[in-house]
């Protein structure tokens, strides 16, 4: 397993959700710990909070030159800003889904090409993307965002692909519902028995801690019973 001391994890959407609680557990477990977020004040006062947007392309740059500046490295990169709009695939106005693929797939990459040198730097860089069981299957009507998070997943094994010959390897994440803002409005799942933030990262943080000889090129993560998986 790999140490995590004096190792960097950059980690998106640290200031809710799945993003927080990674960001806390890595921060914990001894990581440096660059939390990128729209509001850095949120961060606390051991995170390196640097203002991040994925809505906004050039965001990764500045958040990975304050990255650097701080630490001198990048090790790990935790892609877990999102949103969830509805798209259905017979609506005509497409914005949802523009903002869907935005979000979810064209920032993830643009992040991960900003840190890429880094990571081969490191020899054992370490990315994880924050995907989705819905990536996966279909199981309601948000085409739009089953879409990009299949896309999402895809993105995950170029990057493997590209990466291998540096010791970079990456991990499509993929959760069912996880008690966040993001399924406070999902009523088929009562959320006491939904996953908790907390149990995403703990596998992140095995995640990121394996060798380069022991990789999981996608993690299935469900709450619940389902037959094809």
């Amino acid at each position: 397993m790999l140490e995590p001391a004096g190792r960097v994890a950059m980690v998106s959407g640290a200031s809710r959700g799945i993003g927080r609680a990674v960001a806390e557990r890595l921060s914990r477990a001894g990581y440096r710990v660059s939390a990128g977020l729209r509001d850095p004040r949120r961060a606390p006062s051991e995170w390196h909070a640097c203002r991040y947007d994925a809505e906004e392309a050039g965001s990764e740059d500045a958040w990975t030159a304050a990255t650097l500046a701080a630490f001198g490295r990048i090790d790990v990169l935790v892609n877990a800003a999102g949103i969830n709009p509805m798209a259905r695939f017979l609506d005509p106005d497409e914005t949802a889904f523009d903002a869907l693929v935005a979000v979810n797939v064209k920032a993830p990459m643009r992040v991960i090409r900003a840190a890429w040198p880094h990571l081969v730097a490191a020899e054992a860089g370490r990315i994880v993307n924050i995907a989705s069981l819905s990536g996966k299957r279909v199981r309601n009507d948000n085409a739009g965002y089953a879409m990009a998070k299949a896309a999402l997943v895809s993105l995950t094994q170029a990057v493997r692909r590209e990466g291998w010959e540096h010791g970079i390897r990456a991990t499509a994440v993929c959760p069912g519902f996880v008690e966040t803002d993001m399924t406070a409005h999902v009523t088929t799942q009562p959320r006491e028995l939904m996953s908790r933030p907390d149990d995403v990262a703990a596998m992140i943080e095995t995640l990121v801690r394996l060798p380069n000889t022991a990789s999981v090129a996608e993690l299935l993560l469900n709450c619940r019973h389902e037959d094809m998986l």
